[in-house]
């Protein structure tokens, strides 16, 4: 009998340690929600499901989130650029389109290192400046972003498309946060004050 207890015990411990706990799938929900505007859901997601429990329901810190996530996938971007260069595998026109790429770059993080600024200070007075600001900011990364990729069209070699991929990503990371802006500006002021 005393076995048949221990059994029941040891069994009932197993399951709790492997339920899931109620209410912990917040994070999730909150994620889930705020990804919901975005085009690229998954990759959204996943790139920012670490922000869940910092971010809860608030569009602001949200949209900082993803300003900031695009902010260090930009930068990856920007040192892979550097490097190919610095290695010279790419010759002839893809060498020219490189070094363009490598300008685009330089002014997506410009742009994005200031919407991150203004995002950092938004306040009631500025909202609408402010929200114009991160929309013309935004836009004018993912159009840089595009332009790298224009350079290269029409390449199927391994470097290129391995660029491609990359620089891909990017552009994914950066429309999210804009659709993360937007949400943030139809939410409007109240939403600044908000958990």
């Amino acid at each position: 009998m005393r076995t048949i207890s221990i059994l029941i015990i040891f069994l009932f411990l197993s399951w709790l340690t492997c339920a899931p706990s109620w209410g912990s799938d917040n994070g999730d929900t909150y994620v889930r929600e705020a990804c919901s505007v975005t085009r690229y859901h998954d990759l959204c997601m996943h790139s920012l499901a670490s922000f869940s429990h910092t971010a809860g329901r608030s569009p602001s810190k949200w949209a900082r989130a993803g300003v900031s996530v695009t902010i260090g996938e930009a930068k990856n971007a920007s040192q892979y650029l550097n490097k190919l260069k610095k290695d010279r595998i790419m010759r002839g026109r893809n060498r020219i389109a490189l070094s363009d790429c490598i300008e685009c770059f330089q002014d997506a993080n410009d742009n994005l290192h200031k919407s991150l600024g203004i995002l950092r200070k938004l306040d009631a007075t500025n909202f609408d400046t402010q929200m114009g600001d991160l929309t013309t900011w935004l836009s004018a990364a993912l159009t840089d972003e595009d332009t790298c990729l224009d350079g290269f069209e029409d390449q199927s070699s391994k470097q290129v498309k391995m660029l491609q991929n990359q620089v891909s990503r990017v552009t994914y990371i950066t429309s999210n946060a804009l659709a993360l802006v937007n949400k943030l500006a139809a939410a409007g002021l109240g939403s600044l004050n908000g958990p």
